[in-house]
């Protein structure tokens, strides 16, 4: 229940027309309104209506007295006149501003009678409103309607002192807000009240954030005095931004179109501003938000960019904004960096260009220089290395990020190849442990772009790194028609030697186990490491297993080498038909596997090593036979 000050002792008989039994003498105009009054309860308690009285009282037609600009209106001076009449009138922290701003322009001073207007607004606001909470509040909501005079007073200071106080402290110390906001009463001890009768129970804690919907009820103009007065205080950055983050939602309906139904509801959007009013509070949040990462959501703040792309915000605004997103930009998800493209142009689906800078101002604050850069530490076995490293493993993740985002936006035919090679590269190479992402994302560009030249498309691929890619992406490049020839070639060599190296390995592991079991069965290893004869038989079950496993895998690609060559066989019997070059043309893409394959056959056996390199210049030789013969064909 908010405080009340009872002034008067009269009946409340008060109209605009005064019912004392007396007639009229005085008519006082504010606004639209007219009040048939008497003259001497007003003179007796304001100076300006001594003299307004006195003035009109010499003219012939009448007293007629016009007050225009009295703060507050005509409500106030209803209010006014009650009091100078002596009728009961409740002071609260609702009309108090109003009442102190019109004392203070009618004169009611001291002078005038003991205990007047200005005095009891006074003793009022600082005895009771300015020590509690809610009144504080209500009472600096209401200086918005007479602000010019209010700040002659200095009230709206001496609220916004009071809240950050408040706000800047501990409630748990001192029970409120919890009574404030309805919670139970307490017993001096510190007990919830039931009756009367301390229970023993404990209130519950308020959190820090407990303000922030109350202060969000407050003007732009009022907010930012009391976010800077609560800094002023040393109150904690991420208090402070929490603060904002709640403002924004509150005011500004774009940015929650992307948050789930329950934390949306969480967040009361009031009646929606103007367009020039959503983009004046948006600049004005930019400025206010301390520049700390991880201070903000990430989320957030792709909604505050987001929303100023659309408001047409300034461009420092917008830069901004970018910066603070690409400080954390390894916290940002993939729905986040799909921003639709708001410029005039619409040349992309996506705004491209703004990731881009984004990405540049995390690889500038990351230590990243650019794309193509050294790695700092070795890139060698798939990139374990990386993986491990802490230091690294924000730039990883923003470039498995940057690789699902050109994976979501190389679909668009308006995509230009420069600039889906400027943010490729944009990357540095070190940061990706594997290219397999990347190798997607070129795969779908060019499936989308099939009128690229052969030059174009061989620039494209040479973003990423054959080495780099898995089994399984240089099992699918190897058969992908889309790719050149070129790479298709380096791709197939990699992998031959990937695979070579892989069994060699397993042999040599299996040569040093079948020694090592020799050894300890021969008794060379002393009773005292019966622990290294159980670790060492674990190791020996595992790495069999492994080695039985890249056996049963060689195997399977003889088998299907030896399918293939059958089918191939088949094919080129007809020799007279174009439809049958046609086919084996395009089975020469299964055939470079089949010479995969028999490279890795060839290993296995200890044969020549450099049978697979001839075969896959062999595998070159017919695609480009195959190639004059359709072009042969067609000419016929």
């Amino acid at each position: 229940m908010a405080a009340c000050m009872k002034l008067g002792s009269k009946s409340d008989a008060f109209q605009r027309f005064c019912t004392t039994g007396l007639p009229s003498d005085v008519v006082v105009e504010v606004g639209e309104m007219s009040f048939h009054l008497h003259k001497f309860p007003l003179l007796s308690r304001s100076g300006v209506m001594e003299r307004l009285i006195a003035d009109a009282s010499e003219q012939e037609e009448g007293c007629l007295i016009q007050l225009p600009q009295i703060p507050g209106g005509s409500k106030t001076f209803e209010l006014v006149a009650k009091f100078c009449y002596g009728v009961k009138l409740e002071l609260t922290s609702a009309n108090v501003v109003h009442l102190r701003c019109a004392a203070e322009h009618l004169e009611m001073t001291e002078d005038y009678g003991e205990g007047n207007l200005i005095s009891q607004t006074e003793i009022f606001l600082n005895q009771v409103v300015l020590r509690n909470w809610k009144d504080s509040l209500k009472a600096l909501q209401t200086c918005d309607d007479v602000i010019s005079q209010a700040e002659e007073l200095q009230i709206p200071k001496r609220c916004i002192d009071s809240l950050a106080a408040k706000a800047c402290t501990d409630p748990n110390l001192f029970g409120w807000p919890v009574m404030e906001h309805g919670g139970p009463m307490q017993s001096p001890g510190g007990s919830v009240l039931w009756n009367g009768i301390s229970t023993g129970a404990r209130p519950k804690h308020s959190s820090s954030d407990w303000w922030y919907e109350d202060a969000s009820s407050l003007s732009l103009p009022l907010y930012k005095r009391l976010i800077s007065a609560m800094e002023s205080r040393g109150v904690k950055r991420e208090i402070v931004a929490g603060s904002l983050n709640c403002y924004a939602k509150k005011y500004l309906p774009g940015i929650n179109r992307r948050q789930g139904a329950s934390e949306a509801s969480n967040n009361r959007v009031v009646a929606p501003l103007s367009e020039e009013d959503q983009k004046i509070l948006l600049e004005e949040i930019d400025q206010l938000l301390p520049l700390q990462k991880g201070l903000c959501a990430t989320k957030f703040l792709f909604g505050l960019l987001r929303t100023a792309k659309i408001l047409k915000a300034n461009p420092t605004c917008v830069s901004n904004l970018e910066k603070r997103i690409g400080v954390q930009l390894d916290q940002a998800t993939l729905e986040d960096l799909l921003m639709p493209n708001f410029s005039y142009s619409m040349e992309t689906l996506y705004d491209v260009d703004c990731v881009q800078r984004i990405l540049e101002h995390f690889l500038t604050m990351d230590g990243g220089g650019g794309g193509g850069g050294e790695s700092p530490e070795s890139v060698e076995d798939g990139g374990s290395q990386l993986m491990g490293s802490p230091s690294l493993t924000p730039i990883t993740m923003v470039a498995k990020l940057i690789d699902g985002y050109l994976a979501e936006v190389a679909p668009d035919v308006n995509l230009k190849l420069p600039k889906f090679q400027s943010l490729a590269a944009a990357v540095p190479e070190y940061a990706r442990p594997l290219d397999d992402g990347l190798y997607r994302a070129i795969d779908i560009y060019l499936k989308s772009h099939p009128w690229l030249a052969e030059s174009d498309r061989e620039q494209l691929c040479r973003l990423m790194d054959c080495q780099k890619l898995s089994l399984e992406a240089c099992t699918h490049a190897a058969q992908n028609e889309r790719l050149p020839l070129r790479v298709i070639v380096q791709v197939l060599f990699f992998e031959q030697l990937q695979l070579r190296t892989s069994i060699a390995g397993c042999f040599l592991v299996s040569d040093n186990l079948d020694g090592g079991s020799r050894q300890l069965r021969s008794g060379l290893v002393g009773p005292t490491n019966e622990g290294g004869w159980a670790t060492a038989v674990r190791e020996n079950q595992v790495l069999k297993v492994g080695m039985d496993s890249m056996r049963i895998r060689v195997s399977e690609l003889e088998k299907e080498c030896s399918n293939m060559r059958n089918e191939i066989e088949k094919l080129g019997k007809g020799k007279g038909s174009s439809t049958t070059w046609g086919n084996v043309s395009k089975k020469l893409g299964f055939r470079l596997k089949s010479q995969m394959c028999s490279a890795q056959e060839g290993s296995v056996s200890k044969q020549n090593n450099n049978g697979g390199n001839v075969k896959i210049e062999k595998v070159v030789r017919e695609r480009h036979h195959g190639k004059e013969k359709r072009n042969l064909t067609s000419d016929e």
